[in-house]
């Protein structure tokens, strides 16, 4: 079923079919029929960072930036969704065309630019989901936060400080965003002293909001998949030295080679999808060898259960979706699910 839609979705430019996607799947939760379209989720609990998720498999940062559809979105089966990403201020991204399929490589090349109605708006409709009555979304729920635009990389610390005030209190967990190649000089904060002051300054921020509010929110940090060995050594002993709680590797790449001669291969952006199965994975692997104990989100490639089997193998506990469901549709969930059920027997390589 989902193929036809599919050939429909892809006749519309890439934003269209992505509004039009979210607010058929908001219908079908009206109707009462989205539970089943994500297939088969078995119950799978595991506990990391002091939440339980009821399943390894979530939804990535990106799909629905302000909260506007976390209801529907949580009737497919995810073990957990992660919203935003959200800025202090709302702002309207890059200019159009900012969203490019490449579907012989099962791809998408986006410079959205944190494109968000701001940080206001989303605690409002996180609230109203959590509300609702008996359509409520009662998941996990990860609330992801960056920088606006026009804030200098040496100040980005006051928006992801403005942005943790607002949402701690509505979050399950907290991804910083530092990864994404879309806001000019944003992947600068994954190094050298930027890095270890944001860090930081989030953590103690963190900790005393936690302690105000006698809740604990895990506060993870999203990384980006073009990093040598070196570096990613770093950012494992930044992550270790600032007791940050996880990590989501990772963001999309800047790297064209996968997709070489592709009508859109040199679209400015980041590139996702099965292109960047092999570096997220190579990311995950080298985090896992530096710290053998940090709850690690897998995300990068994963287009069937045996490409999330690869994170769990290579060192992640937890998997997210994004341009997989692109391309397969919902059932990706519950076949992804399946593929990891009683993940913990699977050996780590």
């Amino acid at each position: 079923m989902y193929s036809l839609a599919r050939s429909l979705l892809f006749r519309l430019d890439p934003e269209t079919a992505h509004s039009v996607t979210l607010s058929a799947l908001d219908m079908a939760h009206r109707l009462g029929i989205a539970r089943g379209l994500g297939g088969e989720a078995p119950q799978d609990p595991i506990t990391l960072m002091g939440l339980t998720f009821p399943n390894r498999v979530g939804l990535a940062a990106g799909l629905d930036k302000n909260a506007d559809h976390l209801e529907a979105l949580g009737a497919l089966g995810f073990g957990f969704v992660e919203v935003g990403t959200v800025t202090p201020k709302g702002q309207s991204g890059n200019p159009k065309p900012r969203l490019f399929r490449l579907p012989a490589h099962q791809a998408i090349i986006n410079r959205m630019g944190f494109n968000n109605a701001g940080v206001e708006h989303l605690v409002e409709r996180v609230k109203a989901a959590q509300q609702s009555g008996k359509s409520r979304y009662q998941g996990v729920l990860g609330i992801n936060i960056g920088k606006n635009l026009t804030t200098a990389v040496d100040d980005a610390l006051s928006d992801y400080l403005l942005c943790l005030d607002a949402v701690h209190a509505h979050a399950d967990y907290i991804t910083a965003n530092i990864s994404s190649p879309n806001t000019p000089g944003l992947r600068n904060l994954q190094f050298g002293d930027h890095l270890s002051e944001l860090l930081a300054g989030l953590r103690q921020r963190c900790d005393q909001l936690d302690a105000s509010r006698g809740k604990k929110v895990p506060l993870v940090i999203k990384i980006a998949p073009d990093m040598d060995s070196d570096e990613i050594l770093f950012v494992a002993r930044a992550l270790a030295d600032n007791g940050i709680d996880g990590v989501i590797a990772t963001n999309t790449t800047i790297e064209r080679t996968a997709v070489a001669g592709n009508v859109h291969a040199n679209e400015a952006g980041g590139l996702s999808g099965a292109p960047v199965r092999e570096s997220s994975t190579r990311v995950i692997r080298g985090l896992r060898d530096a710290l053998p104990q940090i709850p690690i989100i897998g995300v990068g490639g994963i287009t069937d259960g045996e490409s999330a089997r690869e994170k769990i193998t290579a060192g992640a506990d937890l998997v997210q979706l994004y341009s997989g469901l692109i391309y397969r549709g919902p059932s990706l969930v519950g076949e992804c699910v399946r593929a990891l059920d009683k993940a913990d027997t699977l050996i780590r390589v």
